[in-house]
């Protein structure tokens, strides 16, 4: 018996976000720039938006941000919204104004991942926990140059996993 579409879907996100998650929390702190690391879940999350749309990407992204928050010492739920948030931008964009050109997604990886963390900083300020100040343009920078290194892997990463392989997005990049 062969799986049905979604489930195919939902069972290839899960090994995703598996791999991911292992990955972001076993070896991506002993990959640092200035001492910062990359944040691989946030990248999940945007490559999400970049390849299912806005809607299904933010979906996609609070779930990730969800099942990242279980494993952070931060109030449950910024990583989530964040990563919503995030991915709904970008899918947004990829939509209404972003076309199709190589270096598209890697930019918009960048920036989204150095908006994101920004974003994530004033979140957790917002609950109690003082993460704005001057190091979090450093830590921003940091992730959005150690994202957008690793976007030209994980965009289509997402891409399969998302079974978003025809249409509109897929004329996009990374092929």
């Amino acid at each position: 018996m062969r799986p049905s579409g979604s489930a195919l879907v939902a069972a290839r996100l899960s090994l995703v976000m598996v791999i991911a998650l292992t990955f972001q929390l076993a070896i991506a702190p002993r990959i640092e720039l200035f001492g910062v690391h990359g944040d691989l879940m946030l990248l999940i999350a945007i490559a999400a938006g970049l390849t299912a749309g806005p809607e299904r990407g933010a979906t996609i992204g609070f779930v990730v941000g969800l099942v990242y928050d279980l494993s952070l010492p931060m109030p449950l739920g910024l990583s989530a919204l964040t990563f919503a948030l995030m991915a709904y931008a970008v899918g947004y964009l990829q939509d209404s104004v972003l076309r199709a050109a190589w270096w598209i997604p890697v930019v918009t990886a960048a920036a989204a991942s150095a908006f994101g963390v920004i974003l994530y900083g004033v979140f957790a300020t917002m609950v109690g926990q003082d993460l704005v100040s001057p190091s979090l343009l450093k830590v921003a920078l940091v992730v959005a140059f150690l994202n957008a290194l690793a976007a030209p892997v994980v965009v289509p990463v997402m891409r399969w996993a998302t079974a978003s392989g025809s249409g509109v997005r897929s004329r996009s990049v990374y092929r």
